[in-house]
């Protein structure tokens, strides 16, 4: 089983922080990093700004370990991670993601 793990910053700088890392620990095998406009409630007003999003490709037993990883270097109060399962995809890909990971 395999997961993409959908993370939003507050900038390269940050993503690239957080993606740098979880290579490094091999919790992920690749990520795509990439500008976005969000908007979303926060303290009872739609808020809208620019943001970094990290798309992060992985096993599935990894994921929380992703998640609760990218929480410890993320700035914000309430941060942007949440699991979605693979459910097919190129098996070489697949396959390339497990020999990638722990």
């Amino acid at each position: 089983m395999h997961s993409i793990i959908y993370i939003t910053t507050k900038n390269r700088q940050e993503a690239d922080k957080i993606v740098d890392t979880l290579l490094g620990e091999k919790l992920i095998a690749c990520a795509n990093v990439f500008p976005v406009a969000s908007k979303f409630w926060w303290k009872g007003r739609i808020e809208r700004c620019s943001e970094t999003a990290v798309i992060c490709k992985t096993k599935s037993k990894l994921a929380s370990a992703v998640i609760k990883r990218s929480k410890q270097l993320h700035s914000y109060d309430v941060p942007d991670a949440i699991e979605i399962s693979i459910r097919s995809g190129n098996k070489n890909f697949l396959r390339w993601i497990d020999d990638s990971t722990r």
